[in-house]
């Protein structure tokens, strides 16, 4: 078949074992193994490929970004993947207020092309900076602002398809002619007029089935919005052309509390005569959710258990205050907070977007799914369906975090289902209670994600065996053979087969971290990636990290999703993935730069860092290593061997042979330059303070400061005592094992960790402060030491020492009387390192910049180093193309006087190795403004 497909000029095919796991599932419950994966160039390769699987009887199933959470985007044959090539935007017409994209176009850079026109296109889901157009118009996708613009089919103007049979047509939203509707097509609309108009189109979010109502007279005849959420079961988009509207000049945002999620549903039908955007609902769960997640910082609410949260916009800052106030005053809420600040508005909204992920896990640590996603109600009935849907979970001894887009009456809901062991009765059970009860209330079992596996089943629960059997027949005019994404709508799979979590048994294998959050089992962990793809996404310009390296090749495989699929499929049994050693595991993680930025960013909590670790650690244990293993993977033990000739070291790797040779043996990259060790360490200068009344904080002085960076130690020595504490410096040699860690050497790791965090517990246990120079080490203690230590058999020492462990600033802020020095004027371009941000939070640090006078700006992304990584001998390309996604120009474009602040030994090594740009850390730029 894949030769089959390059004959027929399909350029991009791939039917290894690594492309069939990575897209075995997509952001659904389901794993379906494909045959082969195609990334077409052209919409000419699309049409090819439908014609070799229609002569090899093969199935096709569409894929955008795929974060179908209904398995919309899942087959057994060949899945084709429009977003890798297909993603240009191609005409902005701003008189016509239409663009014409591919179908690959993710809605945000849409949404950036219309921008400067004016325009905006109106949909937008919560993945609306991942999600593609062509994906949006197979489900006919929503979103939270589609009370104000409409669903896909509001917004499609004019659509390029090729059905099942073969047929191009070129469909515009209105009576077609030439290509327009089949007369087999219009002949079975005609002969059910009754049905469709009877049971179709009732209201807004009714997306469940084929949405024929749009083939009436009545309704214009238009093919091109019925083939609009038909799930890519009917033909495939090869190209659209949408509607744009004009964004608004002016917004308001307001969150309105309530006793509960069903009061707030209650209250929602009264806000919509004010003409809101948006109103979306969430729960007190959810927002706990965030607060579980380590270093987020959660925006403040107003008091309650259950939030509406209310976009009202308009070109009259006075007319919208005015509605506003009057909303307000008739909502019947406990407590209301009218949002002003827009980096606080965009923090509640992020609440919403990550919504899929915060509400992957209970209150009580439990994995919640998908399966039950987004079943919608006509408003007016949205609270006593919420009543009647909590007392269903309660009544199957479930739980479930809903939240949703109330306005709309769509609710969304992860809910525990007891999958492990491979279970699935309760799930059937459950969903088919859930079907009878959304029928009940009049409504859909799908309001924006479309049937797909999860629900295509559940159809005859709301549709007659009428409407069911012409379902049927529209499939059997448009695509004969059944070959676009068989087992979708008609003649459904049954919702519970190919679930991938039920069939996953716990991991056995002796594991050196300890999945504390995961009860200690891997298995549980890698599948903590639900799939919704925020990975895929560029947050950078929220101060985001995840994912660097996809964000600078693009490819699947390099994603945080991309890799946890991999790891999944390892453990998964009968899949092309084997085992810790396989070429598919390697070949996804080697981009990996174990910078946690996951760990903060996914909603769901993946850290592929510690997973990278583990699975290097299986491979290599008592196995020969690679030779960057041996050199940089234990550099603080041959950093203490430099220290007793640093000038004679440093002048051997300075020199041309002497370079070349040592790059070699370390495995680094020729074009990297090899950085000097300091020709004194900090502890071989270091005096210990005399003994005195002021409070003593102890200075955890890491591996890297001490025989690369001492002045950053010496800076921090100097402002603690300026802050009127007395420094005390452990004895013994505390290393953190970090590069034991990130290179999978975690016996050797844990040997190294265990020793100084007895050395260190001494000072947690007398109620002294340890304060951290460097990010990355300073994150071991807050993090990874749990993972590594028995604190069983430890007595606790590692948690003890973690409670213990500041930052600089954390440590300052909340040192009573303590003041920073003025840096009024002063310009701050800031890279805060990954595990900083991901284990730490830096807003603490943000927060005394600003206090303290600074302008900061801060980058996001990472600086691409990552410790050894960006030095490692075939990494060097996609170091330095991360570091040019959002570092190296922030400093380009900051003012000659602007100071480069990294607290980050790498990030400060890639800035000079890079830009040539001088950077300090936090308690340099401190020191030399303290008096």
């Amino acid at each position: 078949m894949a030769d089959a497909l390059r004959r027929a000029g399909v350029t991009d095919v791939d039917d290894s074992g690594l492309a069939r796991a990575l897209y075995s599932t997509d952001a659904s419950l389901y794993r379906v193994l494909p045959l082969a994966v195609v990334r077409p160039r052209h919409p000419d390769e699309i049409m090819a490929t439908l014609e070799v699987c229609r002569a090899l009887g093969v199935p096709l199933t569409a894929r955008g970004a795929g974060t179908s959470i209904a398995g919309n985007a899942v087959g057994p044959g060949v899945v084709f993947d429009t977003s890798r090539h297909l993603h240009r935007v191609h005409a902005v017409d701003a008189e016509a207020r239409t663009a014409v994209v591919d179908p690959g176009v993710v809605q945000a850079s849409l949404q950036a092309a219309a921008r400067p026109y004016g325009l905006r296109f109106g949909p937008d889901p919560s993945t609306h900076n991942r999600c593609t157009i062509g994906g949006m118009i197979g489900n006919n996708a929503c979103g939270s602002r589609a009370l104000g613009y409409g669903r896909t089919s509001d917004n499609v103007v004019a659509l390029d398809v090729v059905t099942g049979a073969g047929a191009r047509l070129r469909l515009d939203d209105g009576p077609v002619g030439g290509d327009g509707v089949p007369a087999p097509l219009q002949a079975l609309v005609d002969a059910h007029l009754a049905t469709i108009r009877t049971e179709l189109g009732r209201f807004g979010r009714q997306v469940s089935g084929y949405s024929l109502e749009h083939l009436l007279p009545e309704r214009g005849r238009s093919l091109a919005r019925t083939l609009v959420g038909s799930e890519g079961t009917l033909a495939l988009t090869l190209g659209a052309t949408v509607r744009l509207v004009p964004e608004p000049s002016a917004r308001a945002l307001v969150v309105l509390g309530y006793p509960s999620m069903a009061d707030a549903a209650d209250a929602t039908p009264g806000l919509l005569p004010y003409r809101p955007t948006a109103v979306e609902g969430l729960d007190s769960r959810i927002i706990q959710r965030l607060r579980d997640v380590p270093a987020a910082t959660v925006p403040e609410l107003p008091r309650g258990e259950g939030w509406l949260i209310v976009e009202v916009t308009g070109d009259d800052p006075a007319e919208i205050a005015d509605r506003v106030g009057k909303m307000v005053a008739g909502a019947g809420a406990v407590d209301a907070l009218v949002v002003s600040d827009a980096a606080q508005a965009g923090a509640i909204w992020r609440i919403r977007e990550d919504g899929a992920g915060l509400a992957a896990r209970t209150s009580d640590g439990r994995a919640a799914h998908a399966g039950w996603e987004d079943a919608a109600v006509p408003v007016e009935q949205l609270g006593s369906y919420l009543r009647s849907f909590e007392a269903l979970l309660t009544g199957h001894g479930l739980q479930g975090l809903p939240y949703g887009h109330f306005g709309d009456g769509c609710v969304h809901v992860r809910i525990d289902f007891p999958f492990a062991g491979g279970g699935t009765a309760t799930y059937r059970s459950f969903i088919t209670d859930a079907a009878r009860l959304v029928a009940s209330y009049g409504g859909s079992m799908s309001g924006e994600h479309g049937d797909g596996r999860a629900r295509s089943e559940l159809l005859p629960h709301m549709y007659s065996p009428a409407a069911i059997t012409l379902f049927e027949q529209v499939k059997g005019v448009l695509d004969p053979d059944d070959l676009l994404n068989p087992g979708v709508l008609v003649r459904p799979a049954p919702f519970d087969a190919d679930v991938r979590v039920a069939a996953v048994a716990p991991h056995r294998t002796q594991l050196a971290l300890a999945y504390r959050h995961d009860g200690g089992d891997l298995s549980a962990a890698v599948h903590r990636c639900t799939g919704v793809g925020k990975c895929r996404a560029d947050t950078t310009s929220t101060g985001g990290v995840m994912c660097p390296s996809y964000l600078a090749t693009r490819e699947e495989k390099d994603s945080t999703r991309g890799r946890a699929r991999v790891l999944q499929e390892m453990l998964a049994p009968g899949g092309p993935v084997q085992d810790w050693r396989s070429p598919e595991v390697h070949e996804a993680l080697d981009l990996c730069l174990s910078c946690k930025g996951c760990s903060r960013d996914c909603p769901t909590g993946v850290d592929m860092a510690a997973y990278k670790a583990e699975v290097l650690h299986q491979s290599y244990r008592r196995r020969l290593r690679p030779r960057s293993h041996y050199a940089l993977g234990r550099l603080p033990f041959w950093s203490d061997l430099v220290a007793r000739a640093p000038r004679l070291v440093n002048g051997l790797t300075r020199s041309r042979l002497g370079g070349t040779l040592a790059r070699w043996g370390a495995g680094v990259d020729q074009r990297r330059s090899l950085p000097a060790f300091a020709t004194r360490t900090f502890r071989q200068d270091w005096t210990p303070r005399v003994p005195d009344t002021r409070p003593p904080v102890a200075l955890w002085v890491d591996s890297f400061t001490d025989h690369f960076a001492p002045a950053a130690a010496e800076a921090t020595v100097a402002v603690l005592e300026a802050a009127g504490y007395r420094v005390e410096v452990p004895d013994d040699d505390t290393c953190c094992g970090l590069t034991w860690i990130t290179t999978g050497q975690l016996d050797a790791a844990r040997r190294i960790l265990g020793h100084t965090v007895t050395t260190l517990a001494a000072y947690a246990d007398a109620g002294t402060p340890i304060v951290g120079v460097e990010p990355s080490c300073t994150a071991v203690l807050r993090g990874e030491s749990q993972e590594l230590l028995d604190d069983g058999g430890t007595g606790g020492a590692a948690a003890r020492v973690a409670a213990a462990t500041r930052t600089l600033a954390e440590l300052l802020t909340g040192t009573e009387g303590w003041e920073p020095p003025s840096l009024a004027g002063v310009e701050v371009v800031a890279q805060p390192h990954c595990h900083h941000h991901s284990v730490m939070g830096w807003s603490t640090d943000e927060e005394l910049l600003r206090r303290a006078g600074a302008t900061v700006t801060r980058v996001g992304g990472c600086c691409g180093l990552a410790g050894n990584w960006g030095v490692e001998k075939g990494h060097h390309d996609v170091s330095v193309a991360i570091a040019e996604q959002s570092l190296l120009p922030a400093v380009r474009a900051a003012g000659a006087g602007a100071v480069v602040l990294a607290d980050g030994f790498s990030c400060r090594t890639q800035l000079d190795q890079l830009a040539g740009a001088p950077s300090e850390h936090l308690a340099q730029l401190l020191a030399r403004h303290t008096r």
